[in-house]
């Protein structure tokens, strides 16, 4: 009886340890516990600690509390002034209802994430690229406002949103970088004006000073003296006055000025208007020679041009008679530069027409003849 009473303890016992090992449950401090029987949402969040369900009725999901930092893919769109950016950005979020996280969406951490590239396009079409670039801060508040507004239907609170970094095409760059170029050296001679106009003020006032005391104008030129000898000790300086440089250049005349206009008289001023001149002649060109082609002072020989053209040596024929057309023994050698009688008119002259056609009766020479001494 007594054994029988012990085994049934030990059995209950056994029982009741299973039951509370399949029913026991453990929920950590950052998490929340929603339970489900029989696929229905029982009313209460399971908070941190031990907990217990009814196993076989009751499904415990936990539900993480913490602050989720989820980065968001790289988006690649055009701006409002048409440049092509890659913009990639980061949400900070977190669950504050963990029943609508369960029940309303199936996975709040996939929804976040879709939800946030489109946003982010979305904000990159609508601002320009000095926004993107400068005006961060206003953009990551429309970015967040665009996010929160789906997510509290889900049981979820955007925490932060953050624009990281903005990719701009390699020609982009360069063009922007010579902007920036140019607009420091236009504030760097602005500024380099500024200082010159200064500068001229206080030379203007320097000078004032100076001219009242002349004194002043020799130690400072005694100053400049000792200042390039100190660097070049080779050099040697002859200062000069500059009212002896004035004197010179009014003593000096102008460039068209005659110092003595009548042969050795005083100068004239130098004021005085320039002496008008004779017009020169145009020069006289040389003699043409009578052989141009020829060397000078040298006649060419009539028979070697014939020989050249007919290609055999024309021996030279005696002079015919003026008046009867026979054929006369050759004279003495004529002179060099001496024409013959029997020499065609030369350039310029005129040729009388009956000697032209070669008619014997006026005593010209038959025309085979003068072909043949031509």
């Amino acid at each position: 009886m007594i054994e029988e009473i012990l085994l049934a303890v030990v059995g209950a016992g056994a029982a009741v340890a299973v039951y509370a090992g399949a029913a026991a449950r453990v929920v950590k401090q950052y998490e929340r516990g929603v339970v489900f029987r029989f696929g229905r949402l029982r009313e209460g969040i399971r908070g941190p600690g031990f907990t217990l369900v009814v196993p076989g009725m009751d499904r415990l999901r936990k539900v993480n509390m913490q602050i989720v930092t989820m980065p968001v893919p790289a988006q690649e769109g055009i701006t409002r002034d048409n440049v092509t950016v890659r913009v990639d950005a980061v949400v900070y979020f977190k669950v504050v209802d963990a029943a609508e996280a369960i029940i309303r969406v199936e996975d709040y951490k996939f929804a976040v994430s879709q939800m946030a590239q489109t946003s982010l396009r979305s904000i990159i079409g609508k601002s320009d690229l000095d926004d993107l670039l400068s005006n961060r801060e206003k953009l990551n508040q429309g970015l967040e406002l665009m996010l929160d507004s789906p997510a509290i239907g889900w049981g979820v609170q955007i925490d932060r949103v953050e624009i990281k970094d903005v990719s701009l095409p390699e020609t982009m760059k360069r063009s922007m970088a010579r902007q920036a170029e140019a607009d420091r050296e236009r504030r760097a001679r602005v500024i380099n004006a500024d200082a010159e106009l200064q500068a001229s003020k206080k030379l203007a006032e320097a000078a004032g000073v100076m001219s009242e005391q002349p004194a002043a104008l020799q130690l400072r030129l005694l100053q400049t003296v000792m200042a390039v000898s100190a660097e070049k000790n080779s050099t040697l300086v002859l200062p000069i006055p500059v009212e002896l440089l004035r004197f010179l250049e009014r003593a000096t005349p102008g460039d068209g000025d005659d110092p003595h206009p009548t042969g050795g008289g005083p100068a004239r001023p130098s004021g005085a208007a320039p002496v008008p001149q004779a017009p020169s002649l145009p020069p006289v060109p040389p003699p043409v020679p009578p052989y141009p082609d020829t060397p000078e002072g040298k006649v060419p020989d009539v028979s070697d041009a014939v020989e050249d053209l007919a290609g055999s040596p024309v021996e030279p024929t005696g002079r015919e008679d003026a008046a009867g057309g026979a054929p006369q023994e050759d004279g003495p050698p004529l002179e060099r530069g001496t024409p013959r009688e029997d020499e065609g008119p030369r350039e310029g002259e005129v040729q009388d027409p009956a000697l032209a056609e070669g008619d014997p009766a006026e005593g010209g020479a038959p025309p085979d003849a003068g072909a043949a001494r031509r």
